[in-house]
C-alpha cells in the first residue's frame, strides 16, 4: 500500500505557492486519494515569505496540523535557500524540487544533504516567462513534482488544470499553463 505523501511548499506570497498546493490535492482527489491543503502566511505582504502544505494518502488522514517531517520540499524561489531552512525536518530518504538554473548537484552540496535525498531542478521561472508571459512558477513546479515524485500523474494534472482554469481564464492561458507543466515535466533535472 502507498504512503502518505506530505508535501511542503517553500515560496514568496503572489508565486502561487497555495494555489498549486490545492491543485496538487485536487489532482489526488480526482485519481480517489484522501488529500489536504492549506496555507500558511507570515506577513501578508507581496513577496514575504510563505509557506503551504499538501497531504495525500490513500487512506483516510487522521493529521490536521503544519507538515513538519515532509517527503517533499518545493521551492519556488531560490533566494529562499539562504533565508530558509527549506530542509528542516525533510525524511531521510526525500526530495527536494528547486525553481533554480544552479545544477541539482551544486543544490545538494549547498545545502548539505545527505546521499539518499533526491534533489532536483528547474528553470520554473524561465518556463514561466516563455509560456505564460509573467514569472509565476507554480505551474511548471507541479510538473517537476509529477516527475520526479509521481505522487500525481500528468495527465491528471493537465485534466484538472483544464477543468479549474477554465472556470476563470481564457483558453490561450489555459494551453499557456498546459505548455508550462510540460515543459517542467521534460525539463527538470534531477541528482
Amino acid at each position: 500500500m502507498q504512503q502518505l505523501t506530505e508535501i511542503r511548499w517553500h515560496a514568496r506570497a503572489g508565486q502561487g505557492a497555495v494555489t498549486a498546493a490545492k491543485l496538487v490535492a485536487e489532482t489526488a482527489l480526482a485519481a480517489d486519494q484522501f488529500m489536504q491543503a492549506m496555507p500558511e502566511y507570515g506577513p501578508e505582504r507581496m513577496g514575504a515569505p510563505i509557506k503551504a502544505f499538501t497531504r495525500i494518502s490513500p487512506e483516510p488522514i487522521d493529521i490536521h496540523c503544519n507538515i513538519e517531517h515532509p517527503n517533499v520540499v518545493i521551492v519556488l524561489d531560490d533566494s529562499l535557500l539562504d533565508v530558509v531552512n527549506v530542509t528542516e525536518g525533510l525524511v531521510d530518504d526525500g526530495a527536494v524540487i528547486v525553481n533554480t538554473c544552479t545544477p541539482p548537484d551544486a543544490v545538494k552540496r549547498a545545502l548539505g544533504l545527505a546521499e539518499g535525498v533526491t534533489v532536483a531542478c528547474v528553470d520554473a521561472s524561465g518556463i514561466a516567462v516563455d509560456t505564460i508571459k509573467r514569472d509565476i512558477p507554480n505551474t511548471p513546479m507541479v510538473g517537476a513534482l509529477a516527475k520526479v515524485t509521481g505522487a500525481v500523474s500528468l495527465d491528471s494534472v493537465k485534466s484538472l488544470l483544464v477543468s479549474t482554469f477554465g472556470k476563470k481564464f481564457g483558453q490561450d492561458i489555459i494551453d499557456a499553463n498546459l505548455a508550462s507543466v510540460d515543459r517542467a515535466y521534460e525539463e527538470v533535472t534531477v541528482a
